[in-house]
């Protein structure tokens, strides 16, 4: 039998911070899909389970999972005393690496560190497991556990980096990079900026495939609209969604006596502040904030609103969005898009070809591209057109997930390919 010809069929643990999440459907359903094709799946989250949001498709998750967060404090903390107490000079060096390290904020610092005591556990779990190869879904905490846990036990790692868990970088990122299997992400701007971090030869290693998603089958058929449109915007209450802006949009659109409605659907630490803006500029009856809505719930909603708005900045800190899955959502249906040209958002949204883009921070910008879109109905659905056959072609799930499943079985084949 020819070795070097064998595929690997490697057993990957998925280590997150909650599994499943509300707001990770892309990655309930990247691993649903890859089990599906047989690759073994174990996850392991660094939190304790929250399924708050959680549609009863992902509460009904069947697959492996392993739990650490406050419960696990103590096996946490045995651990590593444990390693300490085998390899002090070993396990000092692996904190002075990571510990001492400057952080974007308190959050991070925390995460970061939970996550590298918990790499210890999970070390354990992985071993116990029969883990061959460790991914981190995100860039952040979740990577620094499984560089840890590789550090330990020699058993590859890889990540993804996506969005806020790369930018701005943790401190690691570099590290990171130089020690992992492959890098993945999920947009070209991704991408350049993960080559740009790489030491030098580690190039290589980073790789794009787009996320996968589930796409209707029949998207509704849209038509001519009367007044007044319905705008809808969908997110995380977060500064990188740029909410305060389309707000600002808004309460010009109605000083012009524009006729239109927002539906704000989402939660988050924004939520008053929101609020407080929308009564300020007296909008409460045009703007409709209903809250968070499961993900589930959400193609109702694109189908009975006549454009989506995502108006995404880069934060003073770097922080920023990839490419936001519900513009995607949002074209696969044929609905007429405009959004901000922030990182890859301008993959998918390309100006007057499937949809409108202007520049961050700018409401008047913003307003102009929403009365474009509700006036010219027809050169709007004609965009929206375009974006449905260019997200069917980007984003289709029997591309991708095939393509990440190849990435696991080749990269691991490599490595455990004899030398002559």
């Amino acid at each position: 039998m020819n070795t070097e010809q064998d595929p690997v069929i490697p057993r990957v643990a998925y280590v997150l911070l909650w599994f499943p999440r509300a707001s990770e459907t892309f990655v309930f359903g990247e691993v649903g899909a890859l089990r599906e094709l047989g690759l073994p799946i174990h996850v392991y989250t660094m939190y304790g389970a929250s399924m708050r949001g959680c549609s009863e498709h992902m509460r009904a998750y069947n697959g492996p999972v392993t739990r650490c967060g406050l419960r696990a404090l103590g096996r946490v903390l045995l651990a590593f005393f444990k390693e300490l107490a085998r390899r002090p000079a070993h396990t000092f060096a692996l904190m002075r690496r990571c510990l001492l390290r400057r952080m974007r904020d308190l959050e991070t610092l925390g995460e970061n560190t939970w996550c590298f005591f918990a790499g210890f556990t999970l070390a354990a779990w992985a071993k116990r497991d029969g883990i061959d190869l460790l991914h981190a879904p995100w860039a952040n905490g979740p990577c620094t556990a499984v560089w840890v846990a590789s550090q330990l036990t020699g058993i590859p790692f890889a990540f993804t980096g996506r969005a806020g868990d790369m930018y701005p970088q943790d401190g690691l990122l570099r590290e990171k990079l130089e020690a992992c299997l492959f890098a993945r992400t999920n947009t070209a701007a991704n991408a350049r900026y993960l080559v740009s971090h790489a030491p030098a030869g580690h190039e290589e290693k980073i790789v794009l495939v787009y996320n996968s998603l589930t796409l209707p089958k029949e998207p509704p058929v849209r038509g001519p609209v009367e007044p007044p449109y319905k705008i809808l915007a969908v997110g995380r209450f977060a500064r990188t969604k740029g909410f305060a802006y389309l707000m600002t949009a808004m309460a010009r659109l109605k000083r012009e006596a524009f006729p239109c409605k927002l539906t704000l659907v989402g939660d988050g630490w924004l939520r008053a502040a929101l609020r407080t803006l929308r009564s300020r500029l007296r909008l409460e009856d045009c703007v409709h904030m209903p809250g968070f809505v499961p993900h589930d719930k959400i193609p109702a909603l694109l189908e009975s609103h006549h454009m989506l708005t995502a108006p995404c900045v880069v934060t003073d800190t770097g922080d920023r969005d990839g490419i936001p899955n519900v513009i995607i959502e949002a074209l696969s249906q044929g609905m007429p898009v405009v959004a901000t040209n922030v990182s890859g958002i301008g993959e998918i949204v390309l100006h007057n070809v499937t949809g409108l883009l202007v520049a961050q921070r700018d409401p008047r910008a913003l307003a102009d591209a929403i009365r474009t879109l509700a006036t010219r109905r027809e050169q709007a659905l004609a965009m929206a057109e375009e974006g449905k056959r260019l997200v069917r072609r980007l984003f289709d799930p029997q591309t991708n997930i095939p393509a990440l499943y190849a990435l696991y079985v080749e990269r691991c084949t490599i490595l455990r390919r004899p030398e002559r």
